[in-house]
């Protein structure tokens, strides 16, 4: 149970709200319908719509890092095939219908004049957190130059992002996936 259910009904509300339809075109009315509580209560809750949409990227962070640690945990293989197996399973879901990208991309380029918003501090820490983790498995696997392959997998995979977003093509994740498997294997043969 949580410790406070309503929040957690306007944080669930405004992920569905936000992660569908942007959230600039998304209003703190729709919020409050979509939670069905009073905009009194929401904001209550919250401040500000600044406020709820740092908590929406907030309470999508770690679920993500996790779903991405677990495709890599649970498949067969070695790094190479581990790594490959994150595009791969995310080129599936973007074959879904509903699919719109990652939330955290999105929201950084809705909100790309406002550096200092709490939400692009939130979505920076998520992507470096992706890329630290990286950055540490590699290590384990002895790579010399942890960091950088980490950094290239990183612009693979939000690269795959945007160019699946505009052309619709989940090939295009399933191609950076192959990319991805060429750098870590020139890593590994150069240990």
């Amino acid at each position: 149970m949580t410790e406070n259910p309503t929040r957690e009904r306007i944080i669930s509300a405004a992920i569905k709200l936000f992660y569908g339809e942007g959230i600039r075109s998304v209003s703190m009315d729709a919020v409050a319908e979509k939670a069905g509580v009073t905009k009194r209560t929401l904001y209550y809750h919250f401040e500000s719509k600044d406020e709820l949409i740092a908590a929406y990227l907030t309470a999508r962070d770690q679920p993500n890092l996790a779903l991405f640690q677990r495709w890599f945990a649970e498949t067969d293989g070695g790094l190479a095939r581990k790594v490959q197996s994150i595009f791969q399973n995310l080129a599936r879901s973007a074959r879904h219908p509903k699919w719109k990208g990652c939330g955290f991309l999105r929201t950084s380029a809705e909100l790309a004049n406002m550096p200092g918003h709490p939400a692009m501090k939130i979505g920076a820490a998520h992507k470096k957190k992706f890329e630290a983790w990286l950055r540490d498995t590699f290590e384990v696997e002895g790579i010399a130059n942890s960091l950088s392959l980490a950094r290239q997998i990183i612009l693979l995979l939000d690269g795959s992002f945007a160019v699946v977003l505009l052309h619709r093509d989940p090939s295009y994740m399933e191609t950076a996936g192959e990319a991805a498997v060429t750098l870590i294997e020139s890593a590994l043969t150069a240990r």
